[in-house]
């Protein structure tokens, strides 16, 4: 059975095989038999027609693809068109290609591709060619695409050209090199310049002749024959001037460092004096070089002469070989001219044949028509062929093509003699650079000559202006006095007719004063008879109804008397007399606001003569300093006159005459001076007044020559930023190229390193100095080239070699706060594998950054062929090697570092790019911490960067503890920020001479880079003389791309006088303003319908087109966003700005028509005017800005929430299963929901709740301990979500709870579930949160732990996605009267000297006589200063229950804040007064309905205004100033309307009324408010007060003013006051006694500083016993100058600086002694605390 089976199964298996050969035998019939022409044969043996989209006619049978396309297609389906062809249509398959026109189709087509876009073609170049139709050729080659058979060709400038480029240098055309470097010339720079000799090409050695001055072989070196006498003594002159002036320039050079280096003493004082000798030496030999020069100058003439001569002769044939051109241009003008008569002919035969045929047709028909008979026909044919036989034998074409010959033969004999001259052109061409060359050196020669007759010409020239401007002020000074004069007879007689005019008003205040006591009188029987019937009325009615009604009766007749009585009162005001009184109390307060003008012009008229005098003898000054300036000058012109050329004769003789001219205006001018100083010397004070000028006068020249000797040491600095800006553009890896970059820039920050203490000192003498305006601005200016060198030195894209012993410390330029949860930085790595120390110990230390104690940092190093990345976040290491790419395997060129850290979360990227292409290796390695720790706590002051190697004192941790780097590191970016190694703080061991830096290859590097540019905020790009690449015409247009995150920044600026335009982005959205000089004023062009969003981190397209000198357009991505008319005016602009400006440009007049004066940060590319491009790196005003778009920069990882914001995303996996989340965030608000995301019923939030932190997870609430997470600072959250547990860590405190809801576990939401950041559309019982969150992370299912980019949200409502504007912690201004003064922590239980509780008191005296100063500044009487921290108020506590009338003055320049606010406790009932922008808003509610009352003008002008506003019972009314009254009528409620106390002035508690008012308005007022009545009651006394001071009269500047009624500031507890500490400060006090500062700890141990009688005394107990030090200055302390203080503590040894004086103590050891954190009060002590203690 078994077997049968068997065989069935065979069987089958073989007709199965059968059948299956059978069909392929027929499907290879098939396929013999074949399908027409068009078809092919399926594999299911059908013939369907092949798709080739009719461009061929054949395809492979089975698979149906084209073969043989036509028409230039290619593709299965001849559906696509080759690289350089592009096809006939927009989209779908092309009927045909042809070839890409870039610029010529098929003949000069040099596009990889071409595409169609918006109606044009557009071209992909290939290497070598750019422009839209790569019609010109790339930078680096030369030739003419646009010429048929040129190609581009790359510039060969045999390596000589600058090395910072990424392309060599030459003409676009012919290929001429145009900048030949290391001493080369010629056409490829090929040969050594004139006076050098060796081999340019190969060996690049080219040396200087050692010939004495002469000429040498230019291969050998040889010094060559002695020319004729003449040549040689004027080249030996020549060669020897130069010498000599190379070596004056080292002199300098070595003279300037000396200067830089120069420290105060007797050593620098005699070196000083020798520097000054040896000046004196090298002026006398410098006067022997000038005689010499005037021989000089004459040989030079001589040979300016021959060379003119030569120039003459080129143009003489130049201009034959342009006569031979236009003859040849003509000759072929004229046979072309032939060419189309012959064609015209051809066209007339054609034609004519034409009508033969149609003649003899119509002959035919026309025969039969006419029914002609044959004999007809022949007769007439005859005819016309004897008229055929005529005109052939005329034969009329002859001549003309005899004629044409001749031209031919005539046009060939001109070309060739074109072609001769051609020759000849180029011949003399070739000559032509040389002469030019030599002409140049002859020109510059000739312009220095130039420029000093020009400067001796502007010298007198200001002379004249000066004299001038005097002659004018004297003038004015005259007519000033004479007014004033007048001035003074007019108060006189005002005061003498304001006595007699007393007399009235005083008549008629009596009559009033009688009127009052009449009227009060009435009101008081009113008010009795009132009382009296209220009580017989209660009486009356508990009797009997009718009793009441009567007394009702009574009641209403009662009124109507009393309104009579008032009807009558108001009468006898119609008489006049109650309005006569109120008069005369005007008159009499008009009066004595007389007599106080009065008193104020006598004293302005005094001011003003002490001035006038003043000035009399600064003019005097001037006169005689400019006299001996221009007789100087005079004789300068004299001598110049003598050695000039004749040509200048005239000009010296003019000059001169100015001269003698200005001598003799000054001699009269100044006899008319003297004259008036003898008038005035009648008005002088006395000798006081002259011992004041003279002490003036030195202080001012005190004040001037600090300022000269600082801006002399921060020339270099400033010299060193622009060498920066010019050379450090881009480089190509030339180590030449690299050693000049980096010794200039390790020059440049070492004398920046050893400049800064000097430049400080220096600038506090100063500012010590009487005030002068140019003086600050002097400082200004030195603080803003501090800044400015630091931001060139983080940019210098330069790396560093390191030998193993080398070490850098780098000034990190970011705050510490900012690395603690999120640390990324990235740089530049390129190991040197040859080097023999590295195969004794590979194990390698690369950086540091942590603290000093080595607790707390990140480090690279390299161990076990790994490279490994180690943190520590105060407990154990982390280390993460990369072991996928082991270090041995790493190329020998750049490779890219990168290492991030998110809260307890590590990872290290490395990127190694292809030399040969764009693709690039990537490898990533993670790790974590495995303990509680989650920050990364750095100290400012403790905290150290080290690349490439440590200082031999410092210890670094174990892990790290490794031989220093040996290879070439570049440092990248810090967080965001980009940093350099140039940027240091100390250098160890590095001499770039001998270890110059590494190359990065261009390829991996550079390509990126040259695309678009980097501005980081403070720099800026400026193109000076843009009419140099196009011009202002009828059209003109502004191109640039921008990409950006921020929501403000200055794009471009172009500013002349008053005159400018600014384009800005605000709030994300563009901005533009200017002024052509317009009669109506300045224009506004904003995109105010939001049709363009900038900010979105994407590049966009910004067109500004200015249409016809008339019309402004504003086009964005290609799309016109709006434009406006304006008068017709061409702009007037020669420079513009990019990106930013000077600070003296955005804070000078033109910043009140800016949106901001905020720099832009982000990414631009292609700027152009008049679509010219312009290298922003390359323009010589270009500051602080780089190549490349670093994408970190572009990411929004910050946001910022105003209260009514939020931003979502969506998240795939449930956060109640297994979930960590963490931020920053950082606020002043108590109360704010962070973070909310919900599942149904199920919420997991994380809230601000009365200064702590909540997380409410499915009901459970886990609260932080502490409650004062609203303090301004930053703050870390974690957040965790296990199966057992929930977890929240606020700043690495730890709170946990156990999770209730197990069976969750592993759950994923039904759908993607939104979560929200800074509060929710939902309704929540928390409000939206008000500040900041960043750094935001939390595990996802779809990717990796990383930061999130807040710009990627999919909703984004009302937030700001950059920047941080809630403001830092406020210091406690503390008044004394408050009830929030700090309570003293601990037991005292030792106390200091008791001779300090007397301080007080001695304050309290009312003027010190030791004090230059009052005791108390001028302050205007019941008026108060606000604005001092964000909740800067005072509070009422008692105000009365029905009240609708308030009243109040206030002065402020601010635009917005709270002035006063009452509500009730839900803040549903409330009234507001505020600022909005500038205006006044008076806000309150009737029911639920709020009533705005907005003023239409701007009241923050810094003028006292008077503001009355009322609620009514159906009306609110503001009334500014009594002259503008401003109404809203409102429905009225049947409700009561009621609030609570407190009634709040100036601005409200924290959390307060954010409910009703804008989030800017609610912070507090910052200006002055006074005279507050409530009904016309005024209220003075303030239940509280927080940080309100006096409203002090005059200027005010920086710094913190303590009243003598006590107050103090509190400073936080981060600061240790313990074993080792530093304070400085500076002081200018009003008493010469006083404290200073205080510090105290629980043990007992305290540090105090005070004042006593002008001396300054350190006191402190370390717990051992007490101890202190004084200094007493020479002059008073309380002199009204500022004074530096400083106390340096090191252990048991005190120093105390003041100013320049210096004592010390040495207590007592306490070896038990520790650093304690205590509040430290500054100014003050409080009054509880000062009595627990003294």
């Amino acid at each position: 059975g078994q077997g049968t089976a068997a065989g069935q199964g065979q069987d089958a298996g073989r007709n199965a095989d059968s059948l299956n050969t059978m069909h392929r035998k027929h499907f290879f019939l098939l396929l013999l038999q074949g399908c027409q022409e068009g078809f092919y044969r399926t594999s299911s043996g059908k013939c369907s027609p092949c798709n080739c989209n009719g461009n061929a006619n054949r395809c492979l049978d089975g698979s149906g693809i084209c073969v043989d396309c036509q028409r230039n297609t290619t593709g299965q389906h001849c559906e696509q068109c080759p690289d350089g062809f592009i096809g006939d249509v927009v989209r779908g398959a092309p009927t045909f290609c042809q070839p890409c026109p870039c610029p010529l189709p098929a003949l000069a087509n040099f596009a990889v591709s071409c595409y169609r876009k918006s109606g044009s073609v557009r071209c992909v170049c290939k290497e070598n060619y750019a422009g839209p139709n790569c019609e010109r050729c790339a930078p680096g080659y030369y030739g003419n695409p646009l010429l048929i058979g040129s190609t581009c060709k790359k510039c060969d400038c045999s390596g000589n050209s600058d090395p910072n480029l990424i392309f060599e240098d030459c003409d676009e055309v012919t290929g001429q090199c145009r900048n030949c470097l290391s001493h080369t010339t010629g056409f490829k720079c090929e040969r050594c310049a004139p006076g050098y000799y060796g081999d340019a090409r190969f060996a690049k050695n080219c040396t200087e002749c050692n010939c004495g001055g002469r000429m040498c072989d230019s291969q050998t070196g040889e010094c060559l024959a002695d020319s004729p006498e003449l040549s040689t003594g004027c080249d030996k002159c020549i060669w020897d001037l130069t010498d000599d002036i190379r070596l004056a320039v080292l002199a300098i050079d070595e003279s300037k460092s000396t200067l830089l280096s120069i420290s105060t003493g007797v050593a620098a004082q005699k070196r000083l004096n020798d520097l000054n000798l040896t000046t004196t030496h090298l002026q006398e030999a410098t006067a022997k070089k000038k005689n010499h020069a005037v021989l000089w100058t004459i040989q030079v003439d001589d040979a300016a002469d021959e060379m003119n001569d030569l120039l003459r002769e080129a143009a003489t044939l130049d201009e034959q070989g342009n006569e031979a051109s236009s003859k040849g241009l003509l000759v072929q003008k004229e046979t072309m001219e032939t060419n189309n008569r012959a064609t015209q002919l051809v066209q007339q035969l054609s034609n004519m044949r034409d009508n033969i045929q149609e003649i003899s047709s119509k002959m035919k028909y026309y025969a039969i028509q006419q029914e002609l008979s044959p004999e007809e026909i022949s007769q007439k044919l005859s005819v016309a062929e004897e008229m055929l036989k005529e005109i052939k034998r005329r034969k009329p074409f002859t001549n003309q093509r005899q004629l044409a010959d001749e031209e031919e033969d005539a046009a060939e004999k001109l070309l060739q003699q074109v072609e001769e001259f051609h020759e000849r052109y180029n011949d003399t061409r070739s000559l032509v650079s040389d002469v030019l060359e030599q002409l140049s050196e002859q020109d510059v020669k000739l312009s220095d000559l130039e420029e000093a007759l020009d400067q001796a010409l502007d010298y007198i020239i200001q002379t004249e202006d000066i004299n001038k401007e005097n002659t004018a002020n004297l003038q004015r000074r005259e007519k000033q006095h004479e007014k004033i004069k007048e001035q003074i007879d007019e108060v006189n007689d005002v005061l003498l007719s304001a006595t007699t005019i007393l007399a009235g008003p005083q008549k008629v205040n009596s009559e009033l004063s009688e009127v009052i006591k009449n009227v009060s009188g009435f009101y008081a029987e009113i008010d009795g008879a009132k009382k009296e019937l209220q009580e017989k009325l209660a009486n009356l009615s508990l009797f009997d109804d009718d009793l009441v009604e009567k007394a009702m009766h009574h009641a209403h007749n009662l009124r109507r008397l009393a309104d009579e009585l008032d009807r009558n009162l108001y009468g006898v005001d119609t008489n006049g007399l109650v309005q006569r009184a109120i008069n005369a109390s005007n008159v009499y307060e008009n009066i004595a606001g007389y007599i106080e003008e009065a008193n104020k012009a006598a004293l302005l008229a005094l001011n003003t003569t002490n001035r006038v005098n003043d000035a009399a003898v600064g003019i005097d000054t001037q006169i005689i300093y400019h006299k001996g300036k221009s007789e100087e000058l005079l004789n300068q012109a004299m001598e110049l006159q003598r050695t000039a050329d004749d040509s200048n004769d005239l000009t010296i003789a003019d000059t001169s005459r100015h001269v003698n001219g200005t001598l003799a205006r000054m001699s009269v001018l100044q006899s008319q001076l003297m004259r008036a100083i003898t008038k005035m010397q009648s008005a002088e004070p006395g000798l006081e007044a002259r011992e004041r000028l003279e002490q003036a006068k030195m202080k001012t020249a005190d004040a001037v020559s600090a300022t000269m000797t600082v801006t002399q040491a921060t020339t270099p600095m400033d010299e060193n930023v622009r060498l920066w800006s010019q050379n450090l553009q881009d480089f190509q890896h030339n180590s030449a190229a690299y050693d000049s970059a980096v010794h200039s820039a390790g020059d440049a920050v070492k004398k920046l390193t050893e400049v800064f203490p000097q430049l400080l000192d220096k600038l506090r003498r100063v500012e010590q100095k009487a005030p002068a305006n140019n003086i600050s601005s002097s400082i200004q200016r030195i603080r803003e080239l501090i800044a400015q060198t630091r931001s060139v030195a983080s940019k210098v894209q330069v790396s560093m070699m390191f030998g193993g012993q080398s070490a850098v410390e780098v000034n990190p330029k970011i705050n510490v706060e900012e690395l603690k949860s999120f640390t990324s930085m990235s740089l530049y790595i390129k190991f040197q594998k040859d080097n023999p120390q590295l195969a004794a110990s590979p194990d390698r230390f690369i950086l540091y950054l942590g603290n000093k104690n080595a607790k707390n940092y990140i480090g690279l190093a390299i161990k076990n062929d790994n490279l490994v990345y180690i943190y520590n976040l105060g407990g154990q290491d982390v280390e993460i090697p990369l072991d996928a790419k082991p270090v041995s395997t790493w190329p020998s060129y750049f490779s890219i570092i990168k290492i991030e850290r998110i809260g307890r979360h590590g990872k290290m990227f490395l990127t190694v790019p292809s030399l040969s292409s764009t693709a690039e290796e990537k490898f990533i390695k993670k790790g974590e911490v495995l303990g509680p720790g989650s920050l990364l706590n750095l100290e400012p002051e403790n905290t150290v960067f080290y690349v490439g190697g440590v200082p031999p004192d410092f210890q670094l941790p174990p892990s790290l503890n490794l031989p220093g780097f040996i290879g070439c590191l570049e440092l990248a970016t810090l967080n965001d920020d980009v940093i350099s190694l140039y940027n240091f703080k100390h250098v160890y061991n590095i001499d770039t001479t001998t270890s110059p830096p590494c190359a990065r290859n261009k390829l991996a590097f550079t390509q990126s880079r040259a695309v678009s540019y980097f501005f980081d905020g403070s720099g800026y790009a400026l193109a000076r003389n843009i009419e140099r690449r196009g011009r202002f015409s009828q059209v003109t247009r502004f191109d640039i791309e921008v990409r950006t995150p921020t929501d403000n920044g200055l794009i471009l600026l172009m500013i002349n006088g008053s005159m400018f335009f600014s384009l800005e982005m605000h709030n994300g959205f563009l901005y533009l303003r200017y002024d052509f000089g317009f009669s109506t004023g300045p224009v506004l062009l904003e995109d105010s319908m939001k049709k363009a969003q900038i900010n979105d981190a994407k590049f966009h397209e910004i067109s500004i087109i200015y249409h016809n000198s008339k019309k402004m357009i504003l086009v964005v991505d290609r799309r016109h966003i709006k434009s406006v008319d304006n008068e017709r005016t061409a702009m007037p602009f020669t420079d513009i700005y990019i990106g930013g400006a000077p600070a003296e440009i955005l804070h000078s007049s033109i910043s009140s028509h800016l949106a901001g004066s905020i720099g832009f940060k982000g990414c631009m590319k292609g700027f152009q005017f008049q679509k010219k491009d312009f290298n922003l790196l390359e323009e010589p005003g270009t500051l602080g800005i780089s190549y490349g778009c670093p994408e970190d920069s572009l990411m929004s990882r910050k946001a910022y929430f105003n209260g009514e914001s939020f931003i979502a995303s969506s998240q795939k996996e449930s956060l109640f299963g297994e979930f960590e989340g963490g931020f920053n965030f950082r606020t002043l608000q108590p109360n704010g929901l962070l973070f909310y995301y919900s599942e149904g019923s199920d919420v997991l939030s994380i809230s601000m709740d009365r200064g702590a932190v909540v997380l409410n997870a499915s009901g459970t609430k886990i609260q932080s301990p502490d409650r004062n997470y609203n303090d301004g600072k930053t703050h870390f959250i974690i957040t965790s979500v296990t199966p057992e547990r929930y977890e929240l860590t606020v700043d690495d405190k730890k709170q946990s709870k156990k999770n209730p809801a197990k069976d969750r576990a592993g759950k994923s939401p039904d759908s993607v579930k939104k979560f929200y950041f800074g509060g929710s559309p939902l309704r929540t019982q928390q409000a939206n949160f008000t500040g900041c969150i960043s750094n935001a992370y939390f595990t996802r299912l779809d990717r990796e732990v990383e930061v999130e980019d807040f710009q990627q949200y999919s909703e984004k409502v009302q937030t700001s996605l950059y920047g941080c504007p809630v403001e830092s912690p406020p210091v406690a201004l503390l008044h004394k009267k408050g009830k929030n003064s700090s309570k003293a922590k601990g037991n005292r239980n030792k106390k200091p000297s008791t001779g300090l509780k007397n301080l007080y008191q001695e304050v309290n005296m009312q003027r010190d006589p030791q004090c230059h100063l009052p005791m108390n500044p001028k302050a205007t009487e019941h008026a108060y200063q606000f604005g001092g921290t964000a909740n800067s108020r005072q509070e009422f506590d008692h105000i009365p229950k029905d009240f609708t009338q308030f009243s109040i003055s206030l002065k402020t320049h601010s635009s917005h804040g709270m002035i006063f606010y009452v509500s009730d406790q839900k803040e549903t009932n409330f009234m507001a007064l505020f600022v909005a922008h500038g205006r006044l808003i008076f806000m309150f509610n009737a029911g639920h309905q709020k009533i705005r009352i907005k003023s239409q003008e701007k009241y923050n002008d810094g003028l006292w205004h008077n503001v009355i506003f009322i609620r009514g019972k159906n009306i609110g009314r503001l009334i500014i100033d009594g002259l503008r009254v401003l109404e809203e009528p409102f429905s009225s409620n049947s409700n009561t309307w009621q609030v609570t106390e407190p009634l709040y002035i100036g601005g409200v508690a924290p959390g307060k009324a954010v409910k009703n008012i804008q989030i800017n308005s609610v912070y507090s007022f910052s200006g002055c408010l006074s005279n507050l009545q409530l009904n016309g009651r005024s209220i003075n006394s303030a239940s509280q007060t927080f940080s309100v001071t006096p409203c002090f009269e005059g200027p005010s500047e920086a710094g913190t003013y303590f009243s003598s009624e006590g107050g103090y500031v509190v400073l936080d507890e981060s600061f240790s006051l313990g074993l080792k500490f530093e304070v400085v400060f500076e002081i200018r006090p009003r008493s010469s006694s006083g404290i200073l500062l205080h510090g105290h700890s629980v043990n007992g141990e305290y540090l105090n500083m005070h004042m006593r009688n002008g001396q300054v005394t350190v006191k402190l107990n370390n717990g051992i016993r007490d101890f202190s030090t004084s200094v007493t200055l020479k002059q008073s302390l309380c002199d009204g100058r500022w004074h530096r203080i400083a106390v340096i503590r090191d252990a048991n040894v005190v120093q105390l600086d003041v100013d320049s004086e210096v004592n010390h103590v040495v207590g007592p050891l306490n070896p038990k002694a520790t650093d304690h954190r205590e509040p430290v009060f500054i100014g003050g002590v409080p009054g509880k605390f000062l009595e627990a203690l003294w």
